[in-house]
């Protein structure tokens, strides 16, 4: 049987801007069993890889995100850092392989260069205007960045905080224990 079960755990919102040569990875630290159970306030769903030089936030099941966290270093030491091909890499074989296509989970990979959206459905995007956000919340945290990157003086730092917090004024299923990492 192919259903989730609604004890499926997963809930967070992460956010990403980009803004005066500084990319900002934010992400809350909610796990959340089903629609009614806060398991974990505290969880860090935000990290650097690679060395330091690549930062990751990952939404949707907990296994799955580390799972996929985990494939995609593996990709970033086989094409020596390259974030875009790496990211590519790992969405062919998101596709490709039978296991990994019923992994639930997207991430935000970024490096001082570039940042992009990797899509449970095996997708890359690149986002537009500076700004993207997945998760549960990550709708409230998009606009949230959105309007700030617009109408505010903040860093990008600052922006993808306020963001989450924000999103967590909203979505039941996004808390405000914000982490932040900068590249």
């Amino acid at each position: 049987m192919d259903t989730v079960s609604s004890d499926y755990i997963r809930g967070t919102t992460i956010c990403a801007v980009q803004k005066d040569g500084k990319i900002a990875v934010a992400g809350d630290g909610q796990v959340t069993q089903g629609q009614n159970t806060i398991l974990k306030g505290n969880a860090v769903k935000v990290r650097r890889i690679f060395n330091g030089k690549v930062v990751i936030g990952f939404a949707g099941a907990v296994a799955d995100a580390f799972t996929l966290s985990e494939k995609f270093e593996a990709m970033l030491n086989k094409y020596s850092g390259n974030l875009v091909r790496s990211a590519v890499e790992l969405a062919q074989l998101w596709r490709r392989d039978k296991v990994m296509q019923k992994l639930e989970a997207m991430m935000i990979v970024a490096d001082k260069n570039d940042f992009l959206i990797v899509s449970g459905t095996g997708d890359v995007i690149e986002p537009e205007n500076g700004v993207c956000a997945i998760g549960s919340g990550g709708n409230y945290a998009l606009a949230a960045a959105r309007a700030l990157v617009t109408e505010t003086d903040l860093s990008a730092e600052e922006i993808a905080y306020k963001a989450i917090k924000i999103a967590g004024e909203i979505c039941i299923f996004t808390n405000d224990h914000i982490t932040v990492e900068v590249v």
